[in-house]
């Protein structure tokens, strides 16, 4: 297995020098996020700018008198044109592998070849260029083969009157093309890096994790995620001021790099916390190796300028597949471990522990699946509700349904305990109905009570979304409850939304037919082609926490937000944001004119007692109660 993600690192002080380094054998952002760029640009092909007002068109043509013709001709044209001829298919290549083109134009007959030829020869350089064939000699039959297999269009010689709008119209297509292509760019770097330090970020990890435990190690293997927290930054900042910050904030990306070499895939996953994921460990003795290690890097100052000052960290760690099935609550258990860690004091290493009795029930999945059935026959799973709120009239809207297991000897358990082990086991699907079904009931409860505008939304997994008779499963569930479909939004995960696209258009066009709304949630963590995204008949995006943590500061995150709502408007799509915690992000996404916004801020997940309560209005026996937590 071979090295594949270089980190570029910054240069001040102890990073001068450093060559972009391939940390750990993790597979690269083109395989995990889509390789459609990668075979759209060939990286040997030197890019202008898309601001570029030059456009570049490429004659393929024997004769130089009609190659004068053709430039005479454009240049009728209001445009800035450039034009080089060539010849032969060898000279073609070569400007091909040379830059971008933004329009080639091809006569059919040529010495020892010709415009098929040249349409291939454009099909392998991977470039995205229109290709138009002007020929008097073509016959109609070779003109509609090289438009089947990637011509743009085919113009008479002897109609010129024709070039004109047709080499207008495949400009004008071409940059509308490029500037969409230059936003998912934007997008998905913003996405998936820290724009600080050139790390991925706390996405990025989660995907390369998950990767690796699907593909590599499939549990057999051990593995482990360092977690380091810098104690006291804030000190940091105040005696630097924020640029000194992000200095040292480099410099210990730097230093991870040094410590770390090959042995493992570093990321910064928030404003001063960082990650290195440890492919291969023997034991827990070995993982607490790596850590002690990263731990005495912190030893010796950090050098910014004249000033010269120690920085400490906590860290915590914790073993997949021993404390842990998934990414998330792999890093989650490590952060949990850090906070112990910090508490013991600067300096310290935790690693995380499962809570006493949960680990044999959690990490086993067949009593799992049995206690998870068990669970449902017993109704110990209830479901709690978390508001959805107008952002800018704060009036409740909606509610996002969310499982809890109340189990008899663990309490009170949250779905990230239970949940991903019940994606393995299949077991999601009757859990995913159960919950659609319950959601839809009290939602109708709620609108018995007067709340007759109040809509629920509910998670689709999936393994749920792709079961033969989903759509008759919804169907059901709003017909035995009564609820209006207007008033059920399903929330599905964009990167499930990108497997089978065609599939997924005519799944999501049956609930549409029904009424039902749809909404992408954890928009911004998966990747979504522009272009398929807008075939999709969505009705609403919702902005990932992750983006909302630090914005009052974080020009990065806010990068981010504003494009997303910016794509949301584009395709006429409301904007949910989740996870909206402090006044500051409240205030952030009123600024950037989301819809509606759900969080803690607002409320935590309630009771459905306690729902129309918080709309306003008295608490009634008509809704469902769950259990007490």
């Amino acid at each position: 297995m071979s090295a594949a993600m270089p980190y570029p690192m910054p240069v001040p002080d102890e990073t001068e020098g450093l060559e972009p380094q391939h940390h750990g054998h993790l597979p690269n952002l083109s395989q995990l996020i889509g390789e459609a760029y990668t075979r759209r640009e060939p990286s040997t092909v030197a890019r202008p700018g898309i601001t570029d007002s030059v456009h570049h068109i490429l004659l393929v043509e024997d004769s130089e008198d009609d190659a004068l013709l053709i430039r005479a001709e454009l240049r009728k044209l209001q445009r800035n044109l450039q034009f080089r001829r060539v010849d032969t298919l060898v000279d073609m290549r070569a400007a091909l592998a040379e830059r971008l083109w933004d329009l080639i134009i091809s006569d059919h007959n040529m010495p020892g070849f010709d415009s098929v030829q040249a349409v291939e020869e454009l099909r392998r350089s991977g470039q995205d260029v229109p290709l138009i064939i002007m020929s008097g000699t073509l016959p109609e039959q070779i003109g509609a083969l090289a438009m089947l297999t990637g011509a743009s269009d085919f113009i008479d010689k002897t109609h010129r009157a024709r070039l004109i709008p047709v080499v207008e119209r495949e400009l004008r297509n071409t940059g509308i093309r490029r500037a969409k292509d230059a936003v998912e760019r934007t997008l998905v770097h913003l996405t998936y890096h820290d724009a600080l330090t050139g790390l991925p970020n706390r996405a990025m990890l989660e995907r390369m994790i998950d990767h690796h435990v699907a593909t590599k190690s499939g549990g057999r293997v051990r593995s482990a995620l360092v977690f380091l927290d810098l104690d006291r930054f804030l000190r940091v900042n105040e005696a630097l001021g924020y640029a000194g910050g992000d200095e040292i904030l480099k410099l210990v990306a730097a230093r991870l790099a040094q410590t770390v070499g090959d042995g493992g895939a570093i990321a910064r996953i928030g404003e001063d916390n960082f990650a290195v994921y440890v492919e291969h460990v023997a034991d827990e003795s070995a993982a607490r190796d790596v850590a002690r290690r990263i731990s005495a890097m912190f030893e010796q100052p950090f050098c910014v300028g004249a000033d010269s000052l120690f920085v400490h960290s906590s860290i915590g760690v914790c073993m997949y597949p021993d404390c842990a099935s998934t990414a998330a609550m792999l890093i989650s258990n490590a952060e949990r471990a850090k906070f112990d860690a910090k508490i013991q004091g600067p300096g310290n290493v935790v690693m995380y522990a499962r809570p006493a009795g949960q680990a044999n029930l959690f990490n086993d999945p067949l009593r799992l699946e049995s206690a998870l059935r068990e669970a449902v026959a017993r109704e110990e799973l209830f479901l709690l509700y978390q508001p959805i709120v107008d952002v800018h009239s704060g009036k409740l809207v909606g509610t996002e349904a969310l499982v809890r297991w109340r189990h008899p000897r663990h309490g009170i358990v949250g779905p990230n305990a239970f949940i991903p082990l019940a994606e393995e086991i299949g077991l999601i699907v009757e859990l995913g109905q159960w919950v659609l079904a319950h959601a839809c009931r009290q939602t109708q409860a709620w609108h018995d009570l007067g709340m007759t505008s109040l809509s629920v939304a509910v998670n689709v997994s999936a393994s749920q979304f792709r079961v033969p008779g989903f759509v008759g499963v919804v169907a059901a569930a709003l017909s035995n409850s009564g609820l209006d479909a207007q008033f059920l939004e399903l929330e599905l995960i964009e990167s499930e939304l990108m497997e089978d696209v065609e599939a997924t258009i005519v799944t999501l066009k049956q609930l549409k037919a029904m009424g039902v709304r749809l909404s992408i949630d954890d928009f911004g963590t998966g990747y979504s082609s522009l272009s398929y995204l807008s075939r999709l008949p969505i009705d609403a995006l919702k902005i990932d926490k992750s983006f909302l943590q630090g914005v009052e500061a974080d020009t990065e995150n806010r990068a981010i937000a504003g494009t997303i709502v910016a794509l949301a408007k584009c395709l006429r799509l409301s904007i949910v944001a989740e996870g909206v915690e402090t006044a500051a992000q409240l205030a952030f996404v009123q600024e950037m004119n989301c819809d509606r916004a759900q969080g803690y801020l607002i409320a935590r997940p309630l009771d459905p007692l306690a729902i129309p309560q918080f709309g306003g209005m008295a608490t009634t026996p008509a809704a469902e109660s769950a259990p007490a937590h």
